[in-house]
């Protein structure tokens, strides 16, 4: 059991796809928490199932500013703490780490962006400023007290 712990935590490949790893699945569920919690306070549009993409696309046009707003806030503040919790838990390469789990988002928002036709502003704000300078902003602050060894 000993040898295992060592591994675990000494290993720096394994620390590190492993914070990688957590810091998606974490992100993720963070940015569909937000997006639950956005439901709660501002309903979506009548006919919208936040589970299949289909209605979503059909009824974007009934969305208010708000309803982008959250959708901006689960992008961001999920990209933030995925790179936040995979810094902390990374062995090295920190900055790096952080940087492939924003680029991992990012491929994610593309990927919405083609398959959901929100309007063109929101789509380019949201792969600008959601992604990519979150990512930093989570690693920034990680490294503020960086205290994993």
């Amino acid at each position: 059991m000993e040898k295992i712990k060592d591994f675990v935590l000494n290993n720096v490949i394994f620390r590190n796809v492993t914070a990688v790893v957590l810091g998606l699945i974490i992100g993720g569920q963070i940015n569909m928490g937000i997006l639950k919690l956005g439901m709660k306070i501002l309903p979506l549009p009548d006919g919208v199932d936040l589970n299949k993409i289909e209605t979503i696309a059909a009824n974007i046009g009934k969305y208010t500013f708000p309803h982008f707003i959250n959708v901006f806030l689960a992008h961001g503040l999920g990209t933030l703490l995925a790179a936040f919790i995979c810094v902390k838990l990374a062995k090295s390469q920190h900055f790096n780490l952080a940087m492939v789990v924003g680029f991992l988002f990012f491929i994610g928002g593309i990927m919405a962006v083609s398959m959901i036709p929100a309007p063109l502003t929101f789509n380019i704000i949201d792969l600008i400023g959601a992604y990519i300078p979150m990512a930093w902003i989570g690693y920034f602050l990680a490294m503020k007290k960086h205290s994993i060894k």
